[in-house]
């Protein structure tokens, strides 16, 4: 788990920190004590989390990735010890009508920012966070692990391998002769209370329940290693604070469930309608839309033998959190008192068997 004594009193830079995971690693980081700095582009989203937290960081700066000139900036003042890089492009399909600008920000604004902090004074530990897409996928129902090669079918996809590389090259380059840790996350498809983003499931389902209507549904039969946004939040923490003193300890590591916990969309739907109340789907037949992976999971054995990793959730329990977490929004209650329950129950669940073995 996370060591709240370790991070208490970091200087932290964020970047994304304005969007769904952003905005849930900002607070749980203020919760620890650390001083975090925020950079990122103004939330794409109405509603979004990060306002309804009240704008958690208080140290918060909007700056675009591609603007290398204020990344530098931003990066000098704010003098970081530790770098959890989140700010991104983040959706496939954004990613087929705006190609080039996803490369731009996930490809040069990585670079960017890397650039950036190779001549930074304080900075001992970074985390870039990629995605469970960076795989070059056959589609052969094996979960993926950390050597295996890197592709992208789609600008997304191939612009987030590209950055695996930058990083690559950032760290054989300029960060191992300094002794500072440059690592490489990739998680699966997040779930949780707060993501109001396009073409996401779960949002999806919730405003279009919400509005009474049915849910449209593309790919019903995709495979996805779903997980509550917390489980990998909790790994990039685990990840830096290894890096801060092994800088060398691993230069990639995947953060999804149990691989034998890949469910596909229909049976998530399922579980979201019940945990809901209700709620109409129409499964369409895959046809729709751009190329998307049929099968992606993820292998984290590598996370749970070097860091100890290991999720805490089941998708029972993710799924049944998560649209608790939208009702009781809907129904008048407070996203931050929302969010810190979570992170609360999330603490109390991944200690609860080491209590029980002690």
């Amino acid at each position: 788990m996370a060591n709240p004594a370790f991070w208490k009193g970091k200087r932290v830079l964020l970047t994304g920190h304005t969007g769904f995971k952003g905005s849930w690693l900002a607070l749980w980081l203020a919760e620890m004590g650390a001083r975090v700095t925020g950079l990122s582009l103004v939330p794409e989203t109405e509603p979004s989390l990060f306002h309804l937290l009240n704008g958690k960081p208080a140290a918060a700066e909007i700056c675009d990735l591609r603007d290398r000139h204020a990344v530098a900036a931003r990066v000098m003042l704010s003098k970081p010890e530790i770098v959890l890089h989140l700010g991104a492009q983040a959706l496939v399909r954004a990613g087929y009508r705006d190609p080039i600008g996803t490369y731009e920000t996930n490809v040069q604004g990585t670079a960017n920012l890397l650039d950036a902090l190779r001549i930074a004074p304080d900075v001992r530990s970074i985390v870039v966070v990629t995605t469970d897409k960076v795989y070059a996928n056959p589609e052969t129902a094996a979960p993926f692990v950390e050597s295996d090669p890197l592709g992208g079918h789609d600008p997304y996809s191939a612009s987030k391998a590209a950055a695996e590389i930058v990083t690559a090259s950032y760290r054989s380059s300029f960060f191992s002769a300094r002794g500072i840790g440059l690592a490489t996350a990739r998680a699966g498809n997040v779930i949780g209370g707060g993501d109001w983003a396009e073409d996401r499931l779960i949002p999806d389902a919730v405003r279009a329940w919400g509005a009474a209507c049915p849910l449209m549904v593309r790919r019903p039969q995709a495979v996805r290693p779903w997980q509550h946004v917390l489980e990998p939040l909790n790994g990039y923490l685990m990840m830096a604070e290894r890096l801060w003193d092994q800088p060398s300890f691993a230069p990639s590591l995947n953060f999804g469930p149990d691989h034998q916990a890949a469910a596909t969309v229909a049976t998530v739907l399922d579980k979201a309608q019940a945990a809901y109340g209700g709620g109409a789907v129409v499964l369409g037949d895959g046809s729709e839309g751009p190329h998307e992976a049929g099968y992606l999971m993820l292998d984290s054995s590598s996370a749970g033998g070097t860091l100890g990793y290991r999720p805490v959730w089941n998708l029972d329990e993710t799924v049944t959190r998560t649209m608790a977490w939208y009702r009781r929004l809907a129904s008048g209650g407070s996203a931050l008192d929302l969010c810190l329950a979570d992170i609360a129950a999330f603490e109390a669940a991944y200690d609860l068997p080491l209590r029980a073995a002690v």
